[in-house]
């Protein structure tokens, strides 16, 4: 398999974790420093866990009608365009967006250090 296929199908399996809710899952895919930015700031990644943990956050949708790799020695970016939905505080949300999410692999493993997103527009 080439590195841009198995760094694809690694953000898949981590879209899928999210959908699941599993906060120890989710965590395998993401560094110890991760960060998520979005329109209202910068995430950690153990604000983003708890937030999982304690339900204030559900994901019942994670997919991708588009995704490229770009793969730079032991480093990958993923651009992707998809639909994340589920409950937020509250208040059920599904977002079209753009994102971008940065790897590194150590010891034969992926881990992401950082995502971006971004509203994308339906063509």
């Amino acid at each position: 398999m080439k590195t841009e296929e198995e760094l694809i199908q690694f953000e898949k399996q981590w879209n899928s974790a999210l959908e699941n809710n599993n906060a120890d899952e989710i965590s395998k895919f993401m560094s110890p420093d991760w960060i998520i930015v979005g329109s209202d700031g910068i995430t950690g990644k153990s604000s983003f866990l708890e937030s999982v943990r304690t339900g204030i956050l559900t994901h019942n949708r994670m997919d991708s009608d588009e995704m490229t790799a770009k793969i730079h020695g032991n480093t990958g970016i993923i651009i992707s365009r998809g639909t994340s939905a589920g409950i937020y505080d509250g208040q059920a949300f599904e977002l079209y967006e753009w994102s971008c999410s940065t790897y590194i692999k150590e010891d034969q493993q992926w881990y992401c250090v950082s995502t971006m997103v971004t509203k994308a527009n339906r063509l």
